[in-house]
Order: C-alpha cells, then sequence, then structure tokens
C-alpha cells in the first residue's frame, strides 16, 4: 500500500522525509551487521522518500499550493 502524501503540508513533509531518512539509516546499518528482519523495508523506504521528495518539488516550483 502507497502512503498518501497529497494531504501533507509542506512542514509536515519534510519532517517526515527526515523520520524515513533515520529509518533507512538504521536500516541499512542493521543490513551491514545482518540483523534485518525485513529487508524489502529498505527499498519500500526509499521509494517513500523519493515520494516525498517529489511533493516538495511541487511546493518549491509552485504545482501545489500551500494547504490552508
Amino acid at each position: 500500500m502507497k502512503n498518501s502524501y497529497k494531504d501533507l503540508t509542506l512542514d509536515e513533509l519534510v519532517a517526515t522525509k527526515e523520520k524515513l531518512h533515520k529509518e533507512y539509516f538504521d536500516l541499512r546499518m542493521g543490513r551491514v551487521l545482518g540483523h534485518v528482519e525485513n529487508p524489502l523495508a529498505v527499498r519500500t523506504i526509499r521509494r517513500s522518500i523519493a515520494r516525498i521528495n517529489t511533493r516538495i518539488r511541487e511546493f518549491e516550483l509552485g504545482i501545489s499550493k500551500a494547504a490552508k
């Protein structure tokens, strides 16, 4: 299931991106050490970060307007 980020504001998107980056780093470190329960979570989180970056870029370009 894809996460929907369409209803989030720019500040919420940035906060979510930072949280996902931390999770991604932890999973990468766990994979190196060999202690990852779900190796596919790395790919899922990486794709979620890409979706958030796309939404942030839409705000920068003015394609999406800030929520009122």
